[in-house]
């Protein structure tokens, strides 16, 4: 599909790579040396934002404690992959390029597709990058804690495959709607500021005010998609609404690149 090849073209730079990736690996870093030393100090968890959750030291000691990490840092790299979704789409705006790819393909789904398409490959591979970093991470993070990482070995991949996927799918569901956000404003700066203020400040206001009402909340939802499901939300569940999300989020997408006149 050209399409497809332009866009995945057009992403293959040394901003993406050490940008969206880079930030994938730091944080993955990060979140293993927070997640272990809080675990370990004899305080209680500090609160968050929406998703927000700090491992016990016995769901880190379990078969699935050495990917931990990915699903703890679930909110951070949905924010970034949010924001490099955005940044690929409203930069077609900002430079002018969306006027000429509008010329030489005039249908234009096959364009917003191609774009998906070749996002979609770069969310696997950063994906990838904060699971093997994570790999990396935590068996030292976990020695320097006290931290038992004698159940680790006993079912690696089918926990390491299992984190993949749920992380994969959440981090999708954020890209999309970095995307629709950016489609909407035609500016990144916008859409990233939305997307991120709605994830630190509004969707902690409203599981403040509802408990009830904030665990459907996008945050929250996308969290439990990547964590397994948690006490609040099964699997299924976070499943059922990510796929809501993303569905809506699509077809907004769709129908405000295909109707909008590309000059307004």
């Amino acid at each position: 599909m050209r399409e497809l090849r332009s866009e995945l073209t057009r992403l293959n730079r040394r901003g993406i790579w050490l940008g969206w990736l880079g930030l994938i690996a730091v944080f993955a870093v990060l979140i293993n040396t927070v997640i272990y030393t809080i675990a370990t100090n004899g305080s209680a968890p500090p609160g968050g934002g929406p998703g927000v959750a700090f491992p016990s030291v016995a769901t880190l000691e379990s078969s699935s404690g050495i990917v931990t990490g990915v699903s703890s840092a679930a909110s951070m790299f949905g924010v970034i992959t949010l924001s490099f979704w955005a940044i690929a789409t409203a930069s077609d705006y900002s430079t002018g390029l969306i006027r000429l790819l509008a010329a030489a393909q005039p249908h234009r789904w096959r364009l917003l597709l191609g774009k998906i398409g070749a996002l979609l490959i770069w969310t696997a591979l950063a994906t990838t990058v904060a699971v093997v970093v994570n790999l990396a991470a935590a068996l030292p993070s976990a020695e320097a804690a006290g931290i038992s990482t004698e159940l680790w070995m006993d079912d690696l991949v089918s926990e390491v495959a299992r984190a993949w996927l749920t992380s994969f799918s959440a981090s999708v569901v954020w890209g999309i709607i970095g995307l629709v956000l950016a489609l909407l404003s035609r500016s990144s700066a916008i859409a990233i500021s939305v997307g991120v203020g709605w994830v630190l400040l509004i969707e902690t206001i409203i599981k403040t005010a509802s408990s009830d009402a904030g665990k459907w909340l996008p945050g929250t939802t996308l969290t439990a998609l990547a964590q397994g499901g948690t006490d609040d939300l099964s699997f299924s569940g976070a499943v059922l609404i990510g796929l809501i999300y993303a569905a809506v989020g699509l077809m907004i997408g769709l129908m405000t690149f295909i109707r909008r006149p590309i000059t307004e």
